[in-house]
């Protein structure tokens, strides 16, 4: 028995939001980079804009809602008999465990609200995924693209800028889903030109950001001795009062490499701390 996109019903515990605006949906095709990568949908709902990603490329698209595997199975079963889509049914976090795809692919997919920054992250450090291009809620769509100096700039947007080149592409009003959420969203792009595989470095952007309304360096000295602070921010040429959004991703960078072998918890691990 074929199943039918209008005896579907969203469910909560999956964030379903479907997109049904065309204009939006067409932006999101004229907005991909223009190479030879598959595509990975992740959440792909209905198909809406799975229809007008297998016109271009092959996808491989993620779901995790039986019922949704069903129609897309369904509605597109000529495209999988010919192998230009592939339907997993299942959690796509658990497949990722793994490898997700094992050649280059593009992400481009309108992400469930509730694990969007973590796919996200995930895509950023995957080898495989050259770019990303994904549908999220406005709020973090700003956080991986903010410039420094703006409030919302945070430790997601130094991850992004030192992963590729981020950018917004278009804001979307609740209109344009079904059904409608209460907040904006947004599409926006990152160019990968390395993979984030720092860990470290995003440890000290965890303590650098944990309250962002204190100065750097008050954060930072819970980890970091302060004279050893003190001389990498003149190296720098940094303010003493400087708060974390206020610097950029390069002076990130630079502080990490002035600091990250001297700090507190390595000191301890080697019993040179003083007292």
């Amino acid at each position: 028995m074929l199943m039918k996109k209008n005896s579907i019903v969203a469910k909560k515990k999956y964030g379903q939001n479907f997109l049904k605006d065309e204009i939006v949906l067409r932006k999101i095709v004229e907005a991909m980079p223009n190479n030879d990568n598959k595509i990975v949908e992740i959440g792909p709902g209905l198909g809406d804009l799975t229809k007008y990603l297998v016109d271009v490329k092959s996808v491989e698209a993620f779901e995790v809602d039986t019922d949704l595997c069903k129609l897309l199975q369904d509605t597109f079963e000529k495209e999988i008999a010919t192998k230009r889509l592939h339907v997993h049914c299942g959690d796509v976090l658990q497949a990722w465990q793994s490898s997700l795809v094992d050649e280059p692919y593009d992400l481009v997919a309108n992400l469930p609200y509730y694990i969007a920054t973590n796919i996200i992250l995930k895509a950023l450090a995957d080898p495989m995924c050259k770019n990303i291009l994904v549908m999220v809620q406005l709020e973090v769509a700003e956080k991986f693209c903010a410039a420094h100096g703006e409030k919302v700039f945070g430790s997601l947007s130094v991850i992004t800028q030192s992963v590729g080149e981020p950018h917004i592409v278009v804001i979307v009003p609740p209109t344009a889903f079904d059904p409608q959420p209460k907040i904006d969203s947004a599409v926006f792009l990152i160019q990968k030109k390395r993979n984030r595989n720092d860990e470290d470095f995003e440890e000290m952007l965890r303590v650098a950001f944990k309250q962002p309304r204190k100065t750097l360096l008050k954060n930072l000295s819970c980890v970091y001795e302060k004279e050893l602070l003190q001389e990498a921010y003149e190296k720098l040429e940094l303010t003493l009062t400087i708060r974390p959004h206020q610097l950029s991703t390069h002076d990130y960078h630079q502080l990490y490499k002035l600091t990250n072998t001297r700090s507190l918890d390595g000191r301890r691990e080697s019993g040179n701390t003083s007292k």
